[in-house]
């Protein structure tokens, strides 16, 4: 079989043509010409009232959490289920991460246990849309209403997918995405903070920019720019905007080429949800996801590991996802918890991502023999356990 990575960075052909034009014009530090066009796209296509890149997701959550006005002992509502960014951003300010359960249909955190979890000290919500599908927004934002919260999306996964028609990240206060080479549209390392809430514009511009009034000079604003706000040096540099611009170009292809692949896989793994050897993706009728991954849920843990053994002997390189934040070293040292992890705990163990990459077409249905070859090795141990 031939190797089959779990990732493999997708190039439209544009990208180097891009960054030698970028050098052409002089200017390689942040905020050139391609950096320009990125926010304009970018707020056209979702809708944004301003798009910031930043030179990751992690970067976005961190301005947000300084937007946020994120101090000492104030507490934001998340998943564990998620990566360490989403938590760190906040910790790093001083805030308390509070882990709550998620749905065991979509792993989103759960909408239902979030009003419970809030306290006199919480300032904020943040849902993660986990494998581009949109959290219950409605609920959320309702919930963040009634209690004068602000919402900050974490939608590195959720790149041009929708919930009720509206795209993940612009439903928020903020949204946060993440152009890393894992994801839908890529620029090696890359990010975005999307402003939903006119409130944060011009500040978010002045943290961006190393806490200075930078981009108000250069529009005419002021007379000479300044140290005014804290901050730090959020933005990427024009190399890393010139290969975004080349993604974003052929976002609409990339996107439908990977929800072609991401339905090879799940026409081809029905029988075996059927069979009840595995669970399948759930996706609400209400969102549109964005084929960022797909994955599938095992019985146990020892089936995963044992399955991940098998394909990875034959050149497959699926890989399982989160360790889940409340359990780690540093969950338990900067956050807490808030009510029983009974779908965190167990589904994080059964979870398992199966290649997905533009250009995989042909090799999705190598995999999935393979993936029906290494669970019928576990047939005979299920009939011995059950005698």
């Amino acid at each position: 079989m031939k190797k089959t990575p779990f990732n493999k960075p997708f190039m439209t052909g544009k990208e180097l043509f891009y960054i030698a034009e970028a050098h052409f014009n002089g200017m390689l530090a942040g905020d050139g010409p391609f950096t320009k066009k990125c926010h304009a796209w970018l707020e056209h296509e979702t809708g944004t009232r301003k798009a910031l890149l930043t030179h990751s997701c992690t970067a976005a959550l961190e301005m947000a959490a300084i937007l946020a006005d994120i101090q000492l002992g104030d507490e934001v509502i998340m998943p564990s289920y998620t990566f360490v960014s989403t938590a760190n951003a906040f910790a790093l300010r001083g805030g308390v991460p509070v882990f709550v359960d998620i749905r065991p249909d979509t792993l989103n955190i759960d909408e239902t246990k979030i009003e419970a979890a809030i306290t006199p000290k919480t300032k904020a919500i943040v849902p993660v849309h986990y494998a581009g599908v949109g959290c219950e927004m409605d609920a959320i934002m309702e919930i963040a209403q009634r209690h004068n919260l602000l919402v900050i999306e974490d939608a590195a996964q959720g790149v041009f997918a929708t919930y009720k028609g509206k795209t993940l990240g612009t439903i928020g206060h903020m949204g946060c995405y993440s152009f890393h080479e894992t994801k839908n549209v890529i620029s090696g390392e890359g990010g975005a903070l999307l402003i939903n809430d006119a409130r944060f514009i011009e500040r978010a511009e002045i943290i961006r920019e190393k806490g200075t009034n930078r981009s108000q000079f250069f529009r005419g604003q002021v007379d000479k720019y300044t140290w005014v706000d804290v901050g730090s040096s959020y933005l990427p540099g024009e190399v890393i905007a010139a290969f975004l611009w080349a993604q974003l170009e052929e976002a609409q292809n990339i996107t439908q080429r990977r929800r072609g692949i991401w339905q090879q896989y799940h026409r081809g793994l029905h029988a075996l949800e059927r069979q009840g050897l595995l669970a399948r993706p759930i996706t609400p009728a209400h969102c549109q996801h964005n084929a960022h991954m797909y994955y599938i849920l095992l019985n146990s843990l020892e089936e995963r590991t044992f399955l991940i053994e098998q394909m990875r002997k034959n050149e497959v390189f699926p890989v399982f996802h989160y360790v889940p934040l409340h359990s780690s070293p540093a969950g338990k040292k900067y956050g807490r918890t808030h009510g029983e992890m009974t779908h965190t705990n167990t589904l994080s163990d059964r979870l398992l991502r199966l290649p997905m990459w533009t250009g995989l077409e042909p090799q999705v249905d190598d995999v999935l023999s393979l993936v029906f070859d290494s669970l019928a090795l576990t047939l005979p141990k299920k009939i011995a356990s059950a005698i």
